[in-house]
Parts: C-alpha cells; structure tokens; sequence
C-alpha cells in the first residue's frame, strides 16, 4: 500500500486536508495543550473551547472580511440540513415582516383598535395573503440546488417554491450551464403597499456533482436580490464547495452556508454567516401558534438560528474538535498568504484550474468537459473520456491510481471523471495530474495514429 506522502486525493467530499494539520490533530486527540486529555473529551462549554470557537470566529471574520453586522454560527447538519434551517428561518422573517405591516396597515385605519381585535384581523389577513403571496425563489443550476429546492417544496408546499431557472430546460435534461438572466422569472420584488416580494432567494455558488460554478455574483441580484421595503438582502448562497477560494461581498447576502468538509475542515461541521437584523432581537421570530395556524412548518430548535445565535453555537453539544480543525485550516491560509488573504487563495486555485482545463482543452478527441466554458467551475474538474465511453474511462482511472492519483471518480449520479481542486490541493498535486492527463492522451492518439497507418498500409498492399 502507497504511504500518505505517495497519494494525490483529488476526492470531493470528505476533501484532502494538509498533512501538517492532521499531524497536530492527532496530537490533540490525545493530549491537547499538555491538560493530559484530548480535545474530544474536553467539554464543550471549558475555557478552552470558548477560545477555540473564539479564535476560529475572528479568522474566519478576517479571511472573508465579513462585517460586525454578520454573526457566525457553528452547526451541525451539513448542507442538507440547511436546505431545511434557510427555509424554516427565511419564511420566518418574511411572515414577521407581514405580520408587522398588516398591523401597522390596521392601525393607521383605526388606531382605536385594541391587542384582541388587532390580532384576529392581522391572522384573517395573513390566512388570506399566505397561500397567494408567499414565494421562495430557487435558481436551479445543478444537483444541490435541485435537492434545496425539493426540500422546500417538501416541507412547504410546492405552490410556494418558484424555480426561477432551470438549468436544464434547454439544455437537454442536462446541469451543463446557466442560462442568461434575462430568462430568470424571478418573484416581483417587494413594494410599498404591494406584493410582499419573495422570501429568499437561493442558489448554489458551485454544484459540486456537475462541476457548475456561477463566475460572479448574479448581475440581476444586485438589485432584485433586496427586500425594497425593509432594504435588507435576501439571497441566500450555498458555499460548500467554493468557500474561501475567492473573495465574497458577504454584504450582499441574507444568509451563506458551508459544509465544512471540502475546503474548511471535516465532515460534521457547518459554518452559517447570516445578518444580525434577520435574528432576535432586531427581527422576531414568529410565534408556533401562528405557524401551526396558517400551516406552516416550525424549525426544530437545533435548526433555530436565533436560539443557536443567542447561545453562541453552544445549545447542543457541538463537536469543538471540528471547530479547532477548521480554526486550523484557517490559521494556515492566513499564514501562507499573508496580506493578501482570500485574494492569494483565489489566484492559487485559478492557477491550478486554468492548467488543469488546459490539457482538457488540448486533447477534444480524448477529453470532454462537461459544463459550457463560461461556467466551468474552479473547484470540480468534471469531464469524460472517449465520450464516456465505461471501458476508457474505467481504464483511464486505472492509470490514474496506478500512480497513486486518487479520488478522480465522478459522482455516482452522473458518472464519468471529477478532479476536486479544492485549497489543500498544492500546485504539485496538479501538475502531477495534468502530467497523467497529457501522458494518456498522446498514448491514445499515438495508438490510433498507428491503427490508421497500418491499416492503410494493408489497403495499399
């Protein structure tokens, strides 16, 4: 069996992490700071768990410059757990608001009005505007989004969920590219006295499975990704995948999420950056009585940003060993590219995709990406061979371990190859990849080179 330092891992998800760090982990997990226990055994409400989550917080803060309006949570759930968290609280905030307007609407009508009357008539109201009004915006691009968007509808309804786009439509039943924003059918903002706009809308920044990344933030959403009344955001961004691999303006979004396990740590951690204004106290979090009164669903209490903000990621009993992993990932960006922070990482990966493609790009009679040039994603090469064709591709694999390149094997849904470019990838790793892409192509166009030759030689014979 190869050792650690002979493996390339390009696999997507749990995704590499840098040797030194997991050297100090084992260490940590058994005797961490000379308290003569490890940090698993360690509770996590000590002292020395508060500074983790304290230390992990400002580097996080730091790296993505993410502003004091913005609280960070540490979750537990992962990405799925969020399709579900973002729904529960968006909807949330957009009934509050409602609620809020209605009343106020009531009592401009009739300020005689008292509590009893008031509450009765803003519910009469409320029962109306709910099954009409009340639309969750989803920007179907790829697997994951697709999945958010089923969950919404689940625990929902489907007459709620507008799917704005479907990347597939045009594209042969296929995730292989974004159509232009001025196909979106987006939910009409909201306006003074008028519709109530939608309570989110949501995208996956980079679908993982299909290998679709959003090269910018969408143009469109400048302005229609804002509630107009409240002049607050209201997209919501999926992260996992891309996170920390190039700079985000955190303010122009309601809530983003991330897995931790791609570029941030391990598995079981979630990282959730949301807008204090769309937490207790600033914004209330409806009653259950109402929810359970117009059907709609109520958050468990682990999902509850509010309870999980107001407790400091520490309702539950969460795993700080995660934390310190990711806090360590952070800790090490920061070192390696110092003053330029995110912007380091971001060139890096840019570097690393650009070669990667290139070689792709190079040999089209053995590779073929999979998504449409402009939305290649940076972090999940996908791409088959010889047409995808099992028997090349199988082969193509074989090679690749062969030389201790492993982790290359599409997702089980859509086959084919994926080379995960996440931050712990070094420059090495892919241009020992981009050596095997190129040895194996020349071989296969040599070899039919020489079919052909022989063949016309037996003709001419």
């Amino acid at each position: 069996m190869p050792s650690r330092s002979e493996v390339t891992y390009f696999g997507a998800g749990p995704a590499p992490l840098p040797t030194p760090i997991l050297q100090a982990a084992s260490e940590a997990l058994l005797d961490f700071q000379s308290t003569g226990i490890g940090l698993v055994e360690h509770s996590h409400r000590s002292s020395i768990a508060n500074q983790i989550l304290a230390d992990t917080k400002a580097d996080l803060r730091a790296l993505l410059d993410i502003p004091d309006d913005y609280e960070i949570l540490f979750m537990q759930g992962g990405g799925s757990g969020q399709f579900s968290a973002v729904v529960y609280h968006m909807v949330g905030v957009w009934l509050e608001r409602r609620r809020q307007a209605i009343e106020k609407d009531l009592l401009e009508t009739d300020s005689g009005l008292s509590k009893e009357p008031i509450a009765k008539q803003v519910l009469e109201r409320l029962t109306r505007d709910v099954p009409t009004s009340l639309k969750l915006d989803y920007l179907v691009t790829g697997s994951w989004s697709l999945k958010a968007s089923q969950e919404a509808a689940r625990l929902v309804g489907a007459e709620h969920i507008n799917v704005a786009v479907d990347a597939r439509t045009d594209n042969g039943g296929k995730f292989i590219d974004i159509p232009p924003e001025a196909t979106w059918a987006l939910t009409p903002a909201a306006s003074h006295g008028h519709t109530p706009g939608p309570a989110l809308i949501y995208y996956c920044d980079n679908e993982t499975v299909d290998g679709v990344e959003f090269p910018a933030f969408p143009a469109c959403l400048e302005m229609h990704g804002r509630d107009a009344v409240a002049d607050e955001p209201l997209v919501v961004a999926d992260m996992s995948s891309n996170i920390l691999s190039r700079r985000v303006d955190v303010r122009r979004f309601a809530i983003i999420f991330a897995g931790a396990q791609k570029n941030l740590g391990t598995t079981g951690l979630t990282i959730v950056i949301v807008k204090k204004s769309l937490l207790p106290p600033h914004c209330s979090t409806p009653e259950p009585a109402l929810l359970r009164a117009l059907g709609l669903p109520i958050a468990p209490i682990i999902f509850d940003y509010g309870t999980i903000a107001k407790h400091g990621s520490l309702y539950n009993t969460l795993s700080i060993f995660d934390v310190w992993i990711a806090g360590q990932v952070l800790r090490a960006l920061r070192t390696t590219h110092g003053a330029a922070q995110v912007s380091g990482v971001e060139r890096l990966a840019n570097a690393k995709a650009r070669l990667i493609y290139a070689v792709l790009d190079r040999y089209p009679q053995v590779y073929q990406v999979v998504p449409r040039p402009g939305v290649r994603s940076r972090m999940n090469i996908c791409f088959r061979v010889a047409g995808g064709q099992p028997a090349a591709e199988a082969a193509w694999l074989e090679g690749a371990e062969e030389r201790h390149l492993m982790g290359l094997k599409g997702h089980r849904s859509v086959g084919g190859i994926r080379c995960s470019n996440y931050n712990a990838i070094p420059m090495a790793a892919a241009t020992k990849l981009v050596e095997y892409l190129e040895m194996y192509a020349r071989k296969q166009l040599d070899g039919k080179a020489s079919s052909t030759k022989t063949k016309s030689e037996v003709v001419d014979a």
